[in-house]
């Protein structure tokens, strides 16, 4: 007779006892996976990083050998001290923060209204048939495209960029949450029947959590689109902002100041990302199937 067999036959007390064990072992394990390992994540930020600091090891190397001109590409060292001079004047941050703001606003406006359609169209047939198809058609309209007929609309102010901000933002989320909410299994509207949910409770506590892993996946896309778009607004008439400093380098030929406008454009970006990755680990630790 096998150990599970014994155990079984075993009277309630051994029962009860082995059952304790087991909810310890399982609370355990899920203690392990919610609780954050710094030293993994150390590790894999050094992995990663080898590449970067070998390439401007190189890009260094070869600037100070006058291998390549400084005109056409500064040296690491050259740019840093330009973002010094820019952050001690008070100009980095100041535009650093218009940016923010703009891309911030665009992406709350256009990725509600995203979420919120995607919702509708993923629980209404008549709704995805009546709306999807236009939705599909504007997705793929580029940024470039359509940027200066909103220009046309709303002037250079801050409305138009915006606007464009918020155009882009708009449809990651709105895919995702129609998908996540497509895909879910139909056992859970089942057991919603089952257990008398209103059609609240249904929403609420079946059908967003199970779409919940799409709609993160909709929220980085939507921040890193909304973060590009933020670029082609500033682009193409701004005053102030990351975009706006990095044009005036280019008619000033400041080479310098143009790569720690890209450099914020990328750390901030990836900043962006890593957050709603920790969110994504923070939200989806209850699924075995979820590997971050």
């Amino acid at each position: 007779m096998s150990e599970g067999a014994k155990i079984i036959m075993q009277p309630g007390t051994g029962v009860r006892q082995e059952s304790g064990k087991l909810k310890a072992v399982l609370g355990k394990a899920a203690a392990t996976r919610r609780t954050f390992s710094w030293k993994r994540y150390l590790s894999n930020l050094g992995a990663g990083a080898i590449i970067p600091i070998l390439a401007v090891g190189l890009w260094q190397t070869a600037g100070s050998a006058g291998w390549v001109s400084p005109e056409f590409l500064p040296t690491p060292l050259a740019i840093a001290r330009s973002f010094a001079r820019l952050a001690v004047s008070g100009g980095l941050a100041h535009h650093l923060g218009v940016s923010l703001g703009r891309a911030f606003l665009g992406f709350l406006i256009g990725g509600a209204f995203g979420l919120l359609l995607g919702i509708l169209t993923g629980l209404f047939r008549r709704a995805e048939y009546l709306l999807d198809p236009s939705v599909q058609v504007l997705r793929l309209v580029p940024h470039l495209a359509i940027a200066p007929l909103i220009i046309l609309w709303f002037g250079f102010g801050e409305v138009s960029k915006v606007v464009i901000i918020l155009s882009g933002s708009f449809f990651p989320l709105y895919i995702n949450t129609f998908v996540g909410i497509r895909h879910m299994e139909d056992k859970l509207l089942e057991v919603g029947r089952v257990l008398g949910f209103s059609p609240y409770q249904r929403l609420r506590r079946l059908i967003l959590p199970a779409a919940l892993p799409n709609i993160l996946l909709g929220l980085r896309l939507s921040l890193a689109v909304s973060w590009i778009g933020l670029v082609v607004a500033e682009l193409i008439g701004s005053q102030s902002g990351v975009g706006f400093l990095i044009n005036e380098a280019k008619q000033n030929s400041n080479t310098e100041i143009i790569f720690v406008g890209i450099l914020i454009f990328a750390f901030v970006g990836k900043l962006i990302d890593s957050i709603v990755r920790v969110l994504e680990h923070r939200l989806l630790f209850w699924r075995d199937s979820y590997r971050g």
